[in-house]
């Protein structure tokens, strides 16, 4: 047995049924409300198959039912034994869904073609989104245009060129723009495009009274139009400003006429400025009254801020002559009470406690004593220290025919050839009669 038969069989309770119109979503955010005579098991996001305006039938999903429909019909102002709400046939098969899918596929080659048809007939017009019947026996083009266009020719071309019949329906840009869909400026999808389904109407005093700047490039949306987001707020503007003065003229002082610069709204705060001044005085809401009042009555205003109140001099306690001095020798004979602990201690041997090994560690050994050197060799004053005689470099012969130089120990064989250091007493110079003298 199959389950959309087992479905269509169960007896579904009068109290769970409720409500016996439903509202179906179709592509591109258009919902209708349909009747569901046959008392259906729907729940919210069931495909269902309806009968479509023609003939024929069209496939779209449940997005409401219950007692919330009955509230949406009596908002938009629509009757419930209405003849242009039609009914529900079934639920969707996994064959109808099939046939939906590959109809899909087709709308976008689809209106491509057709605007390259609009741009031959040179129509000023702007197709926007093309919809199949899920039968595929109508079509539906969405366009915009600022006028009236004649497009009796390209309705007789593209029902030639696709085989369909064509029904061609004007939207808005706001339409439009929910249609496709995009992202806006505050970095989620657009309102037109999720949720929101009734236009209002939004004008530039919208942004007057939330104190916006009015540049039309920040305060449109993609559809070229102001921000439906702009009427949000606005309740919540208009029930702040009623605790707002209203300021329309300049306050008069003795300094010259105070103007108003900047409203905060929702702080309460108005920032005035003298003119040629670019110091802006800020003020609360109640002292901007208190001077209207003031204007009102010809008083003179001496200054925009409010006088301020003298604060009470702090009491000082009485300080007796000397206290603070006593107070720093307490200081010093406390310090030198602990220095003279620490050196007392330090008499007495007291060795600091050893540390304790941190964890993980194992505790040092002791250091063995350094041996004691061995006093040197006392040596005639004068006299150069004797070197030991180094070995000669390995793969090195000694070196020969060096007889005559001062050794490796610095002194001079006996018997050395002239060259080298004198002994002291052959330093001095020859006098007369000396042999080695030539004169």
């Amino acid at each position: 047995m199959n389950v959309f038969d087992w479905l269509q069989d169960v007896e579904v309770p009068e109290s769970f049924a409720g409500f016996d119109m439903v509202e179906v979503r179709f592509k591109g955010g258009r919902k209708e409300f349909m009747r569901n005579d046959q008392r259906l098991p729907l729940v919210t996001g069931d495909a269902v198959v309806v009968e479509a305006a023609g003939s024929g039938w069209h496939l779209g999903h449940v997005s409401l039912k219950g007692e919330l429909v009955r509230l949406q019909m009596r908002k938009k102002k629509i009757p419930t034994d209405s003849k242009e709400i039609r009914n529900i046939l079934r639920i969707a098969t996994p064959d109808d869904e099939e046939r939906w899918q590959a109809v899909r596929d087709l709308e976008t080659g689809t209106m491509f073609r057709a605007r390259a048809v609009v741009g031959e007939l040179r129509l000023r017009m702007k197709l926007s989104d093309v919809e199949y019947q899920a039968d595929r026996t109508r079509a539906l083009f969405y366009y915009s245009a600022e006028d009236r266009v004649d497009f009796r020719e390209l309705i007789r071309r593209l029902a030639d060129e696709f085989r369909v019949r064509v029904e061609m329906r004007q939207i808005s840009l706001r339409q439009e723009a929910g249609r496709i869909g995009g992202i806006g400026v505050c970095g989620r999808e657009l309102c037109c495009s999720t949720w929101l389904q009734d236009f209002k109407t939004v004008s530039t005093t919208a942004a007057r009274y939330q104190n916006l700047s009015l540049n039309p490039q920040k305060l449109a949306g993609q559809c070229g139009r102001l921000k439906c987001c702009l009427n949000y707020e606005l309740d919540a503007y208009l029930d702040a400003l009623k605790d707002i003065p209203q300021v329309q003229r300049p306050l008069k002082t003795s300094k010259g006429e105070a103007f108003l610069q900047k409203t905060d709204i929702f702080r309460r705060r108005m920032w005035f400025a003298f003119k040629g001044d670019n110091n802006w005085v800020m003020l609360d809401t109640a002292r901007v009254r208190e001077l209207l009042d003031m204007n009102k009555r010809g008083e003179i205003i001496e200054s925009l801020l409010p006088p301020r109140e003298e604060a009470p001099e702090p009491e000082v306690s009485a300080i007796v002559e000397g206290s603070l001095d006593r107070l720093d020798d307490k200081i010093k004979s406390s310090s030198k009470r602990s220095k003279r602990k620490k050196s007392k201690g330090d008499k007495e041997g007291d060795a600091p406690e050893a540390r304790a090994p941190r964890e993980g560690r194992e505790p040092r050994e002791p250091r063995a004593p350094r041996p004691e050197r061995e006093p040197r060799a006392a040596q005639e004053p004068g006299a150069e220290p004797a070197r030991e005689p180094r070995e000669p470099r390995e793969g090195r012969p000694p070196r020969e025919g060096r007889e005559g130089r001062p050794g490796r120990d610095g002194r001079r064989p006996a018997g050395a050839a002239p060259g080298g250091p004198r002994p002291p007493e052959q330093m001095t110079s020859p006098g007369p009669g000396d042999p080695d003298n030539p004169t």
